[in-house]
């Protein structure tokens, strides 16, 4: 069962993508914001092209636990793409995904050149993982 995460910016949407198995997450692609049902419809599209069977969107939250104003965001997000598919949706902790993004590259040596830029994929690729990892084998 193949899962795609959606890592939502005010600028651009990571997406990554696991395999079939629903245990390896990797990068997909950056989509470019350019309004909310626009976004939505372009995610909407790419997860039926790769045969989805579910979505899941991060979704990062105040000290108090509440969505903060980038988890609005991503859940008013989500709530679009229900209305432009049929595949489940699953909103999903994305606490410091880009920072663990960018830090796992750093780690995985490459160069500052190459980390220029954006880790919206990459963010992505850590959102899924960690949904993947809290499953149990098996269970997607």
């Amino acid at each position: 069962m193949r899962i795609l995460a959606v890592d939502h910016g005010e600028k651009r949407i990571g997406l990554a993508l696991s395999d079939e198995t629903a245990t390896i997450a990797t990068p997909l692609k950056v989509v470019e914001h350019i309004s909310r049902a626009v976004d939505a419809a372009q995610v909407a599209d790419i997860a039926a092209q790769n045969n989805v069977k579910l979505i899941v969107v991060g979704q990062s939250f105040d000290d108090e636990g509440n969505p903060n104003p980038a988890g609005r965001r991503a859940g008013r997000f989500a709530d679009e793409l229900k209305n432009q598919t049929n595949i489940p949706i699953e909103m999903w902790d994305e606490a410091f995904s880009t920072q663990d993004a960018r830090a796992a590259r750093i780690q995985l040596g490459v160069s500052r050149k190459k980390r220029a830029g954006h880790q919206d994929a990459f963010a992505a690729v850590v959102i899924l993982q960690s949904y993947l990892e809290s499953k149990p084998r098996g269970e997607g």
